[in-house]
């Protein structure tokens, strides 16, 4: 998102993307890596990679950038209170003495596993911004809790697919990954951390099977449990039926991951709002989501995709059935496409626009 963001705004201004060096400690990150495995991956020029989360002498290098290039604003994205340190650092000594205004881009206000010191650093770190830019309603309610009388703006959660590059076929598709070409495929898409609900799908998947020979493709690390999936797998009778690449999935793979589905699905339990979504939409695919977060303001229920109950494989397995029993799959990717223009990057760099203007008028 930051570097389709940078991407986008340089079209338009004059910027400056000061990225990490070194994003997490890897004995703290769950992940194999946190490096980018692709072999095209996503890239601009002009990116310097300056910023060591664990070196605050870095965090003064960044700061001071800042305050050479005097910018208008300075746009920070926000997603996890690790950051706090290093955020709070750069934001209250970049503004200092200066016109640079601060705005946060808001991924989630509110981390999926919360605690008290993590709401503390939010709050403390958020509290720096003079404006707030957020993807869903519920991160406007959460931030508006957090800080009282903050100034926040709703725009979309743009477009992914330049991150997949362009769509393919699902008969090529299907044939690259293995998947025969006559079967009904769910997907399964990110990595696998348990707000994002897995299991309910999985437990969803018996009652599927009962109507509908359905394989179910999970693409994506997991971060925790792993065997504990497995063995329920095992245990329902469904291996067979189920294919699991447990891998961070490289750019080069999304589009045939996503063209060789008939329907994504994501179970989640919460969520403020899912990239997962745009490049489904962006690939023309339909998605079945949960009503949390934002999930249900994205997707339109009978038209582009389902929204359900959260943990509730029943009601998953009702319309994923309902999904191949009524063939709703032409129809709702037509609807897709025509919906596809509500997520652009035009508007998020004109909501940006419109919060600085405001900013400065007052």
């Amino acid at each position: 998102h930051t570097t389709l963001l940078y991407r986008h705004l340089r079209e338009r201004h004059d910027v400056r993307f000061y990225a990490f060096s070194r994003q997490y400690p890897m004995w703290l990150y769950p992940a194999a890596t946190d490096r980018d495995p692709s072999a095209r991956p996503l890239a601009e020029p002009g990116v310097e990679h300056v910023l060591d989360s664990l070196n605050p002498l870095s965090w003064l290098d960044v700061a001071r950038r800042v305050r050479r290039f005097a910018p208008d604003a300075l746009v920070v994205p926000w997603w996890v209170a690790f950051w706090a340190p290093q955020m709070a650092t750069i934001t209250r000594l970049a503004r200092r003495g200066g016109r640079t205004r601060v705005v946060f881009v808001c991924h989630n206000v509110v981390e999926h596993e919360p605690s008290r010191l993590r709401l503390a650093l939010t709050r403390a770190t958020l509290a720096g911004g003079d404006a707030f830019v957020v993807h869903s309603d519920e991160d406007g309610r959460n931030l508006e809790r957090l800080v009282p009388g903050a100034r926040v703006t709703r725009t979309v959660l743009p477009s992914f697919g330049e991150v997949a590059g362009a769509a393919t076929s699902r008969g090529a598709a299907r044939e690259r990954l293995g998947i025969g070409s006559d079967e009904h495929v769910l997907l399964f898409f990110g990595f696998v951390r348990p707000y994002k609900g897995l299991h309910h799908l999985v437990e969803a998947m018996p009652a599927i099977l009962e109507r509908r020979a359905v394989r179910l493709v999970v693409a994506g690390e997991f971060w925790h449990d792993r065997q504990d999936y497995f063995d329920r797998i095992a245990t329902l009778g469904i291996g067979d039926r189920v294919t699991v690449l447990d891998r961070y999935a490289p750019n080069e793979e999304v589009a045939d991951l996503f063209a060789a589905s008939d329907l994504v699905v994501q179970p989640y339990v919460t969520a403020t709002q899912s990239a997962v979504t745009q490049i489904a939409f962006d690939l023309g695919r339909p998605v079945l989501v949960t009503a949390v977060g934002g999930l249900p303001e994205t997707v339109r229920h009978l038209e582009t995709g389902y929204v359900v109950p959260p943990a509730d494989p029943a009601a998953i397995a009702e319309a994923v059935v309902d999904f191949f029993d009524n063939a709703r799959g032409p129809a709702m990717e037509a609807a897709v496409a025509r919906d596809r223009d509500r997520f652009s990057w035009a508007e998020v760099i004109a909501t940006i626009e419109r919060v600085l203007r405001a900013r400065e008028s007052t």
